[in-house]
C-alpha cells in the first residue's frame, strides 16, 4: 500500500513554510495508522527532475530517502530543454525533437515514520497542524 506526492507550489510561496506544511500533512494522513486519522499506508514516494534541488530538497528536509535515479523517465515538450537530462537523443526518435528527463525517486516507509520520521514532521509543523483523531462511535 503506497501513494506517490505530487506538490505545486506557486512562486509567491515558494521559501514559505507552506510547502513542508502541506507535505507534512499528507505525510500525517498517509503514514499514521487509521486508529490515529490516517491510512495506514506503508510508503509514500517522491518523484522530481535531477535538476529541481527545491523538490529534492524539501522531500529530504521532510525525511525522503533518495532511492535512485530513474534515467529517460520522462519525455518533456519541446522548448523545455532546461529541464533535460543534456544526452543526445538517438536518430529516429519519433519524439527526437523533445528532451529526456532524469528522475530523482525518493521514499519514506512506515518504519521510519514510526522511528523518528514522525517527530521530525511534527517538529517543522510546530504545533500550528494538531492531528486530528476520529471519535469511537
Amino acid at each position: 500500500l503506497y501513494t506517490e506526492l505530487f506538490v505545486l507550489v506557486f512562486p509567491g510561496y515558494r521559501g514559505t513554510h507552506v510547502a513542508s506544511h502541506m507535505v507534512g500533512l499528507l505525510m500525517r494522513y498517509a503514514l499514521d495508522l487509521p486508529s490515529a486519522g490516517g491510512l495506514g499506508l506503508r510508503r509514500v514516494q517522491w518523484s522530481a527532475n535531477v535538476h529541481n534541488h527545491g523538490s529534492i530538497g524539501l522531500a529530504r528536509k521532510m525525511g525522503f530517502r533518495v532511492e535512485g535515479v530513474r534515467r529517460w523517465a520522462r519525455v518533456l515538450d519541446v522548448g523545455k530543454g532546461e529541464g533535460g537530462n543534456g544526452v543526445e537523443r538517438r536518430k529516429g526518435d519519433p519524439r527526437g525533437e523533445c528532451p529526456g528527463r532524469d528522475t530523482v525517486g525518493l521514499a519514506i516507509c512506515w518504519d521510519e515514520w514510526e522511528e523518528g520520521g514522525r517527530e521530525r514532521v511534527e517538529g517543522i509543523l510546530g504545533g500550528h497542524c494538531k492531528p486530528v483523531v476520529p471519535r469511537s462511535k
